[in-house]
């Protein structure tokens, strides 16, 4: 009988084993995700600078492919205006898997610190050929090549260079090779910066494909949402092993002041009165705490009541303003559609605070562009979401909790629907970042968003079935009404035909109107006839 041989991996060497489960399993959907996962840590700098994005993304053909139909090796270049990354990080950042600037309780498109390093361990799997980064935060310019060491998780610099920044440049250049299938991903890829720039109105971004196509997203402002602020833990939002860990290094004197120091909205009556709950003695040092008690103060705080709502302060909503004005640019809107856009108010699920916006979209404009049905956008923490749609509980939300024929639209109606969900910790299925669990207090808040907006698309629609019933019975009176004014004018023998133009303006008035204008027409009528 063979032994068992045991040993332990890095993360590294993990994701190089299981790249699929992020987003990279094939190579139509690696060179999606790649741009995706540079883009986003693109905008997400450009946010924390608070300055308007300017992108420039390009991706150029390498090396052809020796199949018919196998992948080709393409050159990756992404560069921002954001903040930029201090000397001494970047190859940390970019050579070192689970390490970056994001394991705060704010929200940011990236959640694991993972999408830009397995994106260039990707490349480095499938080429063996370095990354350059470059990057400046306003003084000198620094330029790295380097590979990751798989095995040990850690970069590998390769050459490190200084330039002198005469432009006062700031921001980020990431160059790299990869195998990958642009013929099979071309359409998510634009379908992706479609929706990005939708979402983020105040974005300028610059596309040059493998054919030499550039592809233009221009800003439509220079307004941005207001930022996240970093904030502290909300009790409900705490399990066993992250309050060990805050009670083994806190410097607080007794459970009173560690609960009013480590967490947010927890003043003095509120930790005195939710540590006698729990039976324990606020002047306990928190170092006196063993396993039990640790166990117990967390199921008490999922039973405590009177604790206030988490700070909605660490999320960083799009806003109805924004939302609306990026819908309108990128599906070619006028005046005459009908469009609202809703900010629900902040909620929670479990400890975690969420806001949900959606928007609707209904018109002529739509149905020119070939839009037919409910046609589906979803975005969290202002990323487009484009697989797995039928898995995600904003589908559910749409398709499933809402009535459409109650609101009057019909299996054909050219109808946009945009549902956007911001929290500190979006409930993803996958590390792929492609689709929602089914959280009932979100999927609460969607459901409602929808039908708010749905109200007030079908005021919409029956005043467009009215306005064109109205217009059909004013046809019918200006094709026939010429005729009656000339056979009247003749039946009474006058020489001049009457005016029928007070006529039509009457019972071509707002239903408001017709009751005082309808007096002048016997007037009229006898006057000429």
């Amino acid at each position: 009988m063979a032994e068992a041989s045991y040993q332990s991996i890095s993360p590294s060497d993990f994701f190089y084993r299981n790249r699929e489960i992020a987003g990279f399993s094939n190579p139509s959907r690696a060179l999606y995700s790649a741009v995706r996962e540079l883009l986003e840590n693109s905008l997400d700098a450009c946010e924390a600078r608070r300055v308007p994005p300017d992108i420039y993304l390009r991706i150029r053909e390498v090396l052809p492919s020796r199949e018919e139909e196998g992948p080709e090796v393409y050159s990756l270049r992404i560069e921002d205006n954001g903040t930029g990354i201090p000397d001494e990080y970047i190859p940390l950042c970019f050579g070192k898997v689970f390490y970056g600037s994001k394991y705060i309780l704010r929200q940011s498109r990236g959640t694991f610190g993972l999408g830009g390093t397995i994106t260039i361990l990707y490349g480095q799997i499938t080429t063996h050929k370095p990354v350059r980064v470059a990057s400046s935060i306003g003084k000198e310019i620094h330029e790295y090549e380097m590979m990751i060491d798989i095995e040990h998780n850690e970069p590998i610099v390769l050459r490190h260079e200084v330039h002198e920044n005469r432009k006062g440049w700031r921001g980020t250049i990431v160059e790299l090779q990869l195998e990958g299938d642009y013929s099979r991903s071309m359409n998510k890829i634009y379908e992706y910066l479609k929706q990005t720039a939708m979402v983020c109105p105040y974005a300028d971004i610059t596309f040059v494909d493998p054919k030499g196509r550039l592809y233009r997203f221009e800003r439509a402002t220079d307004q941005m949402p207001p930022p996240p602020r970093a904030v502290k833990p909300h009790p409900k939002g705490v399990d066993v092993e992250t309050l060990r860990r805050m009670v083994a290094s806190t410097r607080a004197r007794n459970m009173k002041a560690f609960m009013m120091e480590h967490f947010q909205g927890v003043g003095e009556v509120t930790a005195e009165r939710f540590l006698n709950t729990a039976s324990i003695d606020p002047k306990t040092p928190p170092d006196e705490l063993g396993p039990e008690d640790i166990v117990k103060l967390v199921r008490a705080a999922n039973d405590f009541e009177e604790f206030n709502r988490p700070d909605p302060s660490c999320l960083s909503p799009i806003g109805e303003e924004l939302l609306g004005m990026g819908i309108r640019k990128e599906l070619n809107l006028t005046d005459a559609d009908f469009l609202m856009a809703v900010q629900r108010r902040p909620s929670t699920y479990l400890g975690f605070p969420f806001i949900v916006e959606a928007a609707m979209a209904h018109g002529r404009s739509l149905a020119r562009q070939g839009f037919s049905g409910i046609t589906l956008y979803r975005f969290a923490n202002k990323i487009p979401l484009l697989f797995d749609e039928s898995s995600c509980v904003i589908w559910k939300a749409v398709n499933r909790n809402i009535n459409w024929s109650t609101y009057l639209v019909s299996p054909d109606t050219p109808l946009v629907v945009a549902v956007h969900v911001c929290s500190t910790k979006i409930p993803y299925k996958s590390v792929g970042k492609e689709f929602l669990a089914d959280q009932p207090e979100v999927e609460r808040e969607i459901t409602n968003a929808i039908r708010q907006l749905a109200r007030h698309l079908r005021l919409y629609i029956s005043r467009s079935i009215r306005m064109a019933r109205e217009k059909r019975r004013l046809s019918v009176f200006e094709r026939f009404l010429p005729k009656i004014a000339e056979f009247s004018a003749k039946l009474a023998d006058k020489e001049e035909i009457p005016d029928i133009t007070p006529l039509l303006r009457a019972v071509g008035a707002d239903l408001e109107e017709v009751e005082r204008r309808i007096k002048e027409v016997p007037q009229v009528v006898g006057e000429g006839c």
